[in-house]
């Protein structure tokens, strides 16, 4: 699956993923490849990434903004104030405050 999340100033990541979890209004959920669209809103919480590698693109200038837990299970969090999440097509982009 591929994944976008963007912010008003910039996109912060971009790169296939193994899964991703978000804090959705109704309670945290996980997506996998082949995933049923789905469009849901997101609380405050945190987004786990699970890349397939430690090559994955985190523009420089806002790389603060993860925490990286780059080891075996190789996740990528990031804390969220809010935020949309549209998955369509083996693809999911994360607008996110």
């Amino acid at each position: 699956m591929y994944l976008e999340i963007v912010t008003p100033e910039a996109i912060l990541f971009s790169s296939e993923v193994d899964s991703l979890s978000v804090p959705g209004v109704d309670g945290e959920f996980q997506m996998q490849n082949n995933h049923a669209p789905i469009v849901s809103n997101l609380k405050e919480g945190v987004v786990k990434v699970h890349v397939h590698t430690q090559e994955h693109l985190v523009l420089d200038d806002l790389s603060g903004k993860f925490e990286s837990h780059i080891d075996d299970d190789k996740i990528l969090l990031l804390n969220i104030n809010s935020g949309t999440l549209e998955l369509n097509d083996n693809k999911a982009i994360i607008l996110a405050d």
